[in-house]
């Protein structure tokens, strides 16, 4: 059989790109592909006998699916640790890498030239974002002005419109800046990154641009969407591992095996200044003597950090502020206590930000740059969501409405007087998968405090539901769960539509109202158990002996509910399960497992081996009311 050359691989692969190429002739073209792929790979040892290689022929379009998870409380549960096995279930959710020492030494390893660097040794990012080569491959992004959300918010409200890019978020900046500054001899040996979402996509996209190849690592239970996307683009699948700690192992392995540049997604000068350039347009486009503030979305820091470092040196007075959510908040800790911090675990909704550490050079940036950092709810980013919906017709990821979300956050936490004060917040990314707007639209709502979860006992007696209907009008009904249980009392989970301005004085006032009349009611819209269970399991109360519940967290990959089955041990009964798909990579489950007296070691032994994050709910107050008899 005929061998190609590396180069002439690449060449093929290249003119075999959109073209117009259909039916046998398209088929034809991709099996020599992947024949003469295969023969190259395995002459230089790339594919591990391990691992899963795709190399697919690429064509046009992305769109990538986010996880799912997080709370909605002011203050994150802690989950519970797994010892043996804590999977690693997003690309930013891995071990951190070990920290250098030399800053100079750093740079230069990264390809900065030693007349790019300070007195001090850190690269000279103004120079970095003012030469970036990320023109070559996008035009300038538009700074949108989001009329309905500036008049509710009684401020100027700017969108700068990432989500416009080629690949639909600011990672191809990072990506491309990077690629397109490595050497002809590096280009010509390939690239490689760890990555299932924008970053994987950024790094195959430049890499069709600058006719290179791009090998990129997932776990093997990487849903097909998403390695499907990145090979469209021309990247090289290795589906490798159970999480992305071995994924990034294997990553740096054939990095160093074949002389292959690893493209990081944040912590890198060039991809920092590749995102820098988002600041220095942000710096054309506004009035910067009326602009007060830029948000952005964290998760290893790089965006934060472009952005800051260049508008900090243009527009001193400018604020940057920071959003995370509350169960992914290592740079609000590293802030805080002055040190890089790495989390237990991340939550998983906003994924495209779920780091367990921010980046060593990002939060050396951020630490010089950043003003504040605002911690948002997994309810407050699905409003965010809704409300570039509603000004642009466009729906972000929940990472892309991050920033939104700190910035209407800001603002009721800083009221201004002056309505002409202009916020920039950065729609980073907008790769939502489809199956998630359901949850994204349930949850809107009480994101935007126009609705309220309310747990209400009531006399078991006819007529008690109209009177219970009839002390809450004006107020629309959005909700309504009951079964019978007792024959004196009545538990209601009861949903109720409210106005975000006057909420909290009009809440207080139907549950005092409601307290006068003899019905006792509870807000539960804080209660995550609730929103995301209990509310579709009210039906009745069982009474199941030594019954304790836990709320896990499942990837969502075949096998995952096979093996929680399948793992529990004898003697253990499955005395409740509910799951319900949102459209993520991690699915929820609320289990009552029935643990006989004595058992509670091997139950606990259990769950570790298992290997996912869990949080007992078992003495949840909602749960107690709607499912458990007294």
């Amino acid at each position: 059989m005929m061998m190609l050359t590396a180069r002439a691989l690449r060449d093929l692969r290249h003119r075999l790109q959109p073209c117009g190429l259909s039916g046998a002739a398209a088929a034809v073209s991709q099996r020599v592909i992947r024949a003469t792929s295969a023969a190259h790979l395995s002459r230089h040892s790339i594919a591990p006998s391990s691992s899963q290689f795709l190399l697919l022929n690429p064509v046009a379009s992305v769109s990538t699916d986010m996880a799912q998870n997080g709370t909605s409380g002011q203050e994150a549960q802690e989950p519970v640790t797994p010892k043996l096995n804590s999977l690693s279930l997003t690309e930013y959710a891995t071990n951190p890498s070990p920290p250098s020492q030399d800053p100079r030494q750093k740079a230069i390893d990264a390809g900065v030239p030693e007349s790019f660097l300070l007195p001090n040794g850190y690269p000279d990012y103004l120079r970095l974002i003012l030469t970036s080569r990320v023109y070559d491959v996008i035009e300038q992004t538009p700074l949108t002005h989001a009329v309905n959300l500036s008049n509710r918010l009684e401020s100027q409200v700017f969108l700068k419109r990432e989500d416009l890019l080629p690949v639909f978020s600011f990672k191809l900046r990072g990506a491309y800046n990077k690629m397109a500054h490595l050497s002809p001899q590096e280009k010509w040996k390939g690239v490689v990154a760890c990555s299932a979402g924008n970053h994987a996509q950024g790094v195959a996209y430049s890499a069709r641009k600058l006719k290179m190849p791009a090998t990129i690592t997932m776990p093997l239970g990487t849903p097909a969407i998403k390695h499907t996307n990145v090979s469209r683009l021309g990247g090289a699948v290795v589906l490798h591992g159970n999480d992305f700690d071995e994924a990034k192992a294997e990553c740096a392995r054939l990095a160093e095996a074949h002389g292959l540049t690893n493209i990081p997604p944040f912590d890198d000068p060039y991809v920092i200044a590749g995102q820098g350039t988002i600041g220095m347009e942000i710096v054309r486009q506004a009035d910067l003597t009326k602009l007060e503030a830029v948000f952005c979305c964290v998760g290893g820091g790089g965006l934060i950090a472009g952005i800051g470092v260049y508008i900090k040196r243009i527009a001193p007075h400018v604020k940057i502020i920071g959003v995370e959510t509350y169960d992914a908040n290592a740079m609000v800790q590293s802030l805080k206590l002055g040190k890089r911090v790495t989390l237990k675990e991340v939550g998983l909704f906003a994924d495209g930000a779920a780091v367990k550490t921010v980046g060593e050079e990002t939060f050396r940036l951020a630490s010089e740059v950043v003003d504040d950092v605002i911690m948002v709810t997994t309810d407050e980013t699905c409003a965010a969501i809704k409300d570039v919906f509603n000004d642009t017709r466009s729906i972000l990821e929940p990472a892309g409405a991050l920033a939104l979300a700190g910035l209407k956050k800001y603002v009721a936490q800083n009221p201004s007087s002056d309505a002409k004060r202009q916020l920039v917040a950065t729609a980073s990314g907008a790769n939502m998968d489809f199956d998630r707007l359901r949850f994204v639209a349930e949850r809107a709502a009480i994101g935007e405090k126009k609705e309220a979860l309310l747990m209400v006992a009531i006399p078991e007696r006819p007529g008690a539901f109209a009177a219970l209907v009839k002390a809450v009008h004006p107020m629309s009904v959005t909700e309504f769960c009951y079964r019978y249980a007792s024959p004196t009392e009545a538990n209601v989970l009861i949903g109720i539509s409210l106005n975000a301005n006057t909420r909290e004085h009009d809440l207080a006032d139907l549950i005092h109202r409601l307290s006068k009349e003899g019905k006792t009611a509870v807000d539960i819209s804080e209660n995550e158990t609730a929103k995301s269970h209990i509310r579709y399991l009210v039906g009745g109360r069982s009474k199941a002996l030594n019954e304790r519940v836990f709320a896990f967290e499942f990837p969502e990959r075949q096998g995952a509910l096979f093996k929680f089955l399948t793992t529990l041990q004898p003697g253990f009964n499955i005395s409740l399960f509910h799951y319900r798909n949102h459209g993520g990579d991690i699915g929820k489950v609320l289990a009552g497992i029935q643990c006989p007296q004595g058992q509670e070691e091997n139950l606990n032994s259990f769950l570790t081996e298992l290997g996912y994050g869990y949080v007992e709910e078992t003495n949840n107050p909602v749960f107690k009311m709607f499912m458990t008899e007294p």
